[in-house]
Parts: C-alpha cells; structure tokens; sequence
C-alpha cells in the first residue's frame, strides 16, 4: 500500500507540482493545504504517513504549524520545503523535530528520497 503524504503549501502550482511528483513516485497523495492553520486541522483528520510543508505561507508559516503538528503526534513525519537563504528557519524546524528540507525548486528525486528516507527511519 502506498504511502500517504499530504502536500501543504500556499501556492496552488507548488502543491501539483509536489503532487506529480509524489503520485509518479508512487505515493498517494492524502490531502492538501494552502495554510498551516489548514494543515493541522487535516493532518489530525486524515492522519497522514508524511506531510510536506512549506515554510513561508500566510495565516501560520509552516514551522508553527509543524511544532503543532509534533505536539498532536510526536511521531509524525514532517518535511519542510524552503526556498534559498532560508537556512536559520530549517535549523529551528529541525530543531523542533522537523526530520528533513528540501530546497525549492524541486529536484524530483530529493523529494522521493528525503520522503522515503524520512519514512525508513520512523
């Protein structure tokens, strides 16, 4: 059975690019937000194996929403996408229990390989 990521970012075009990149990957796309407030509501309802999560959104950034996130399932699989220059942002998710980044744009294979190496370790 496939794996169940849900894609969390606040640009439309970012979450289908993540989504065919996943679905090609051969996960399954579990849901979608556009915001971290979305996020933790969905994450507690569909109880995802992994969420992507962009750190820069409006409403809650993504790294209140993935401490959030920790606090409900401490262990959940979070994986932030940031853009360049981001790097002290990552270093407080990691901190928080964050497991990887992957840096904007995507590279295909990044995602799949950070997504099952963060799954491998769980």
């Amino acid at each position: 059975m496939a794996k169940r990521i849900m894609v969390v970012d606040d640009a439309m075009f970012m979450r289908a690019t993540v989504k065919r990149i996943l679905e090609q990957g051969g996960y399954e796309v579990a849901g979608e937000a556009e915001n971290g407030h979305i996020a933790i509501q969905k994450y507690a309802e569909l109880k995802p194996d992994a969420v992507l999560m962009d750190i820069t959104m409006p409403v809650m950034d993504g790294i209140t929403a993935a401490k959030a996130i920790l606090q409900i399932d401490p262990k959940a699989i979070v994986l932030m996408c940031t853009a360049l220059g981001q790097q002290n942002m990552v270093i407080d998710a990691i901190k928080a229990g964050v497991k990887d980044y992957i840096v904007k744009p995507f590279q295909p294979e990044r995602v799949i390989d950070g997504l099952g190496k963060a799954l491998g370790a769980s």
